[in-house]
């Protein structure tokens, strides 16, 4: 290990550091998600700006896979893109994710075709793709760890709106039920990958910073909520505007 690098125990501590002080459950927005403080429309337009960054996840995925080096490492890897994309039609997160989006109220073809999306959303996740595509490996693997602190918000997040908006029900939620055990399996497998090959300080300085940027993705795009559908309610030219939206002076 060279001169000013952290053992790999101390290096997970600070990746788990960032998620304690940046990881998006401590967004205002999901706070009132989570406490079922929302109007359906607010929900709504959650659901459909998240399938964008849920799409486009086997997009990064697979831009990853391509430049891993080993079979070991692709095979690892692929096991996301069947996740996302599933093993045959109707099946995978992505499929999940919009029986989500109807079970909220939305049309499938509209959320599909993204006209309705907030412009930072799309931003934010076109720049986590191509962050992704044009870092190195190390960092690009780094950036996903997000994973380490997902059980926690999923688990809080299903008890919580499962037990204040009547109109969702287990099915709509489906999607998160497998995350919680895909997500650990993912994120151990990046972890592991990360304390052995961040092994100078200048790596380990580029992994942190890598789990900065994500964490910068996930809370931007709850930024682009809270503004266009909490306060002070400006959606923006173009974008999906709930029934019952209302505009804050």
């Amino acid at each position: 290990m060279s001169d000013g690098a952290m053992a790999p125990q101390d290096l997970e501590a600070a990746l788990r550091r960032i998620g304690a002080e940046r990881y998006h459950h401590l967004h205002p927005f999901h706070k009132l998600l989570h406490a079922g403080k929302l109007k359906r429309g607010q929900v709504q337009a959650w659901a459909l700006n998240r399938y964008y960054y849920q799409s486009r996840i086997p997009a990064k995925d697979a831009s990853l896979l391509a430049r891993l080096p080993t079979p070991e490492l692709r095979r690892a890897w692929r096991k996301r893109l069947e996740d996302h994309d599933g093993t045959e039609p109707g099946t995978g997160g992505i499929a999940r994710w919009l029986k989500l989006v109807e079970g909220v109220g939305l049309d499938r073809d509209y959320v599909v075709s993204t006209a309705g999306l907030l412009p930072a959303t799309r931003f934010a996740v076109d720049a986590y793709v191509n962050f992704v595509r044009e870092r190195s490996v190390l960092e690009a693997i780094a950036s996903s760890l997000t994973e380490l602190f997902s059980p926690g918000i999923i688990a809080e997040r299903v008890s919580g709106m499962l037990a204040n908006y009547d109109f969702i029900t287990d099915e709509t939620l489906a999607y998160f039920k497998p995350r919680l055990t895909q997500a650990p399996r993912d994120s151990d497998f990046a972890l592991a990958y990360v304390k052995e090959h961040a092994r100078t300080a200048e790596q380990q300085e580029a992994v942190q910073a890598a789990l900065r940027f994500k964490c910068d993705v996930l809370w931007s795009q709850l930024d682009a909520l809270y503004y266009a559908y909490v306060d002070p309610g400006h959606v923006p030219p173009g974008a999906f505007v709930p029934a019952d939206h209302v505009r804050r002076s």
